[in-house]
């Protein structure tokens, strides 16, 4: 079949742009003819697939939105599109892959009656809507449980449209033989010595994964354990607005920002503890790949996969409502606790015990079905 990818923006270091490229694969690699349509696209384009990039000249971003889909819309029909796959909300979709919580849920719950009657407001609700409301018949991709309730409380969209997906991290994450050996590397090249701990963040979206509330926690720790703590920074995001909030906790020796990186693997098996106090995340795959590496996890119990930390016994979880001295005091106990080895320990069987690998193939046979199914209800 001819597919239709659509995403607003690719950026090779984002977690939905990653499930994005291999659900692709994985359809193409089944004989689909793949063609990806966004707004924008970073990095090198994916081999045996073409992408189109959609003219926009709007000046917002819920005004990108209306334009891309309006261009969209008429380009599937003039290439002959049988199937459309949505990673962004917006009507006409066959399979939505759900990577980003409920609008609706978020401006009732977290704004005020005023922003209701905004334009942005009104473009959102009505493309979330169209996928959610129970007469459309969009098929949705979910990675939590979680989600389904919330999406069905605030539309009533019926429970057979949600498919709950498996993770789909990479197998290149697990702890290999040389794990020790690369460690060793890691520290040489960061000059690191054998009493000093990294700190570990990665993501794309400082704000919402929380770095405010990391560097707080770092700049907790009693003086002489934070002299000797490295605070890494991976992903690709402006840190200029956290600069000043790190000159104020005097933090400047300590955090090293090390933007987007192909070699995060690396980053898991040298540091001593990924930390990841997200506001909100629809699932938070680096949980996933620090555990089953074997690199102890600090993480709020908002985000979907946090659970897989409690089950993996691989580290601890902030509980809901977030309190800041809650992640202090873990943060001071677990880089130099004596579970450390048992957490390291504890995840690299999780991950070789547990289904945490097959999100692609899953997804690419729900949207195989889906489109056989609609075509046998045209016929």
């Amino acid at each position: 079949m001819k597919l239709a990818f659509c995403l607003y923006k690719f950026f090779p270091f984002g977690g939905m742009q990653r499930d994005f490229l291999r659900i692709a694969a994985a359809c193409r690699d089944r004989g689909h003819d793949i063609r990806i349509y966004v707004l924008s696209w970073e990095g090198e384009p994916p081999e045996g697939m073409t992408v189109n990039t959609v003219p926009c000249s709007a000046t917002t971003n819920h005004g990108r939105a209306r334009e891309y889909y309006r261009q969209v819309r008429k380009l599937v029909k003039k290439d002959g599109i049988e199937g459309v796959i949505g990673f962004n909300k917006m009507p006409g979709l066959d399979v939505y892959f759900a990577a980003d919580s409920c609008f609706e849920a978020r401006a009732r719950e977290q704004r005020s009656r005023m922003y209701r009657r905004s334009n942005r407001y009104r473009h959102y609700a009505a493309f979330e809507k169209a996928v959610f409301s129970p007469e459309s018949r969009t098929r949705i991709l979910v990675l939590t449980e979680t989600w389904i309730e919330i999406f069905h409380r605030y539309y009533g969209t019926q429970k057979e449209r949600f498919h709950l997906l498996p993770p789909g991290i990479s197998r290149t994450r697990m702890a290999p033989e040389n794990a020790a050996e690369i460690r060793a590397d890691f520290r040489r090249e960061f000059d690191l010595l054998p009493h000093e701990r990294v700190v570990l963040m990665v993501g794309s979206g400082f704000k919402t994964k929380g770095l405010d509330r990391a560097l707080e926690a770092v700049a907790s720790l009693p003086l002489g354990v934070r002299k000797q703590t490295h605070f890494f920074i991976v992903g690709q995001d402006n840190p200029a607005p956290f600069r000043r909030q790190i000159r104020k906790l005097h933090l400047d020796k300590q955090v090293t920002f090390l933007g987007g990186r192909h070699d995060v693997p690396r980053f898991l098996l040298g540091a001593d503890l990924l930390i990841h106090p997200a506001y909100n995340e629809a699932a938070g795959m680096v949980l996933l790949e620090a555990i089953v590496a074997g690199l102890p996890v600090l993480v709020t119990d908002v985000c979907g996969y946090a659970h897989y930390v409690t089950d993996a016994g691989a580290g601890l979880l902030v509980e809901s409502p977030f309190r800041q001295r809650d992640l202090n005091e873990k943060l001071a106990a677990m880089l130099h606790s004596d579970e450390r080895e048992t957490w390291k320990r504890n995840g690299i069987a999780f991950g070789r015990e547990r289904d945490l690998y097959s999100l692609p193939e899953c997804a690419a046979d729900i949207i195989e079905k889906t489109l056989a199914d609609s075509a046998t209800a045209r016929t």
